[in-house]
């Protein structure tokens, strides 16, 4: 018993610090920007390309975890992550960016964050996948929280290259220790099909297959549930302290304000995971997205009126809507497709995922490039935050069934 809250911990601890390098990006944009004079779409465009690697990789990893385990797979992307953000800071032409952190950090991402650590925790905990995914997922928040605002101040202290190295000395020097020492497979991925209520789904002789699920509408239906919460949360994101900075915050602030949201956020998926697994995934994904459409309209008002408190107030609530997207998403894939084939459904629902938020980092740099504003990005953005939570209501994940013969 005490061995899984230990694991569970080293999980939401690395959680932080890999995903700290993550949304740290919405800073480095910013210096970038300043230093290369290039346009929001070619800097945003290499967060595009890490969102789409990290996504398109998601599907090989799970299948790969779901035989090795998945502390083998955290060991070797850590090491690569490390890798990719040393190399990034060498970056002087766009196409370096691209290659080196769209594409050797966002492998090392793929294979050390989100997906194997999802593995690892709903084997440990199989009854209570919300509420334990909540908890390993609010160390993203701790991450948003403490690494934007530092990374910012190393930015101004030391500059952007020295910046990314000292992240990549932080996150490997406790993730590679931590997960060799502390992290322990579970002795099986293959949890049963279990729908918030506790009903299995799914008989001891029967599991969904990524072949099956894909003909299953509500795996539809949950694919644009993936896809259309994070076009709006990654696309805020990463744009949130270029839009605030272009509206006269100063540029820590902006980025303070970036860990309001991963202070937030640690609330909220605790939150939304302890609720989910007592009133239904629909209904606390619901109540997520309402808090993220109402931040669009609080990150408008905000650029309006930059010296009150409302940037602050957009902070929370992007926080509280975007900790939906952590717990929900992958409880809800595992109450209709759990059992043997789990990993790899699920890896291909996050590749959807990573689509999605590639979409919506790169669209919005695009439409500030040819219309000089991001009001079409925010209408998306809200649109999108409108669609997701109905969505998750056709999907219905409270009531799960058996695959078909």
């Amino acid at each position: 018993m005490g061995r899984r809250w230990l694991i569970l911990g080293a999980i939401f601890v690395n959680l932080a610090a890999i995903y700290g390098a993550w949304y740290s990006y919405s800073v480095f944009l910013v210096a970038l920007l300043g230093e290369f004079g290039w346009s929001r779409s070619v800097v945003a465009g290499g967060f595009s390309i890490f969102v789409l690697l990290h996504g398109s990789l998601s599907p090989f990893i799970g299948t790969v975890a779901a035989r090795t385990g998945p502390r083998r797979i955290i060991l070797v992307g850590i090491c690569t992550l490390g890798v990719g953000l040393v190399l990034a800071s060498r970056t002087t032409a766009w196409w370096h960016l691209y290659l080196a952190f769209g594409g050797v950090t966002a492998a090392g991402i793929a294979m050390s964050g989100w997906l194997p650590s999802v593995l690892c925790v709903r084997g440990w905990f199989p009854s209570r996948v919300g509420t334990a995914v909540g908890i390993a997922s609010a160390g993203i928040g701790v991450g948003i929280s403490l690494l934007v605002p530092f990374a910012q101040y190393l930015i101004d202290r030391v500059g952007w290259r020295w910046a990314m190295r000292s992240l990549a000395v932080l996150i490997v020097g406790w993730v590679l220790p931590a997960t060799l020492w502390l992290i322990r497979d579970p002795d099986s991925l293959e949890a049963p099909t279990t729908g918030a209520s506790g009903r299995t789904s799914a008989g001891p002789t029967r599991h969904w297959t990524l072949a099956l699920a894909v003909r299953d509408g509500r795996y539809w239906a949950l694919a644009v549930v993936h896809f259309t919460g994070n076009v709006v949360t990654q696309m805020l994101l990463v744009h949130q302290v270029a839009y605030l900075v272009d509206h006269g915050v100063p540029a820590l602030a902006a980025a303070t304000v970036g860990g309001v949201v991963g202070a937030s956020s640690i609330v909220g998926k605790l939150a939304w995971g302890s609720l989910s697994d007592r009133v239904g995934r629909e209904w606390a994904y619901t109540f997520a997205f309402a808090c993220t459409a109402a931040s669009v309209g609080a990150l408008v008002l905000a650029g309006r009126f930059p010296d009150t408190l409302l940037p602050y107030a957009y902070g929370v609530l992007i926080g509280l809507g975007y900790a939906g997207t952590a717990p929900l998403t992958p409880a809800a894939a595992s109450d209709l497709f759990g059992g043997p084939g789990f990993a790899t459904i699920f890896g291909s629902l996050h590749s959807l995922l990573c689509l999605g938020a590639a979409t919506g980092s790169w669209g919005a740099g695009k439409i500030f490039d040819g219309t000089g504003s991001y009001a079409g990005a925010l209408w998306m953005a809200l649109a999108c935050a409108v669609v997701a939570p109905a969505m998750m209501w056709v999907a219905a994940p409270r009531r799960p069934h058996p695959p078909p013969t």
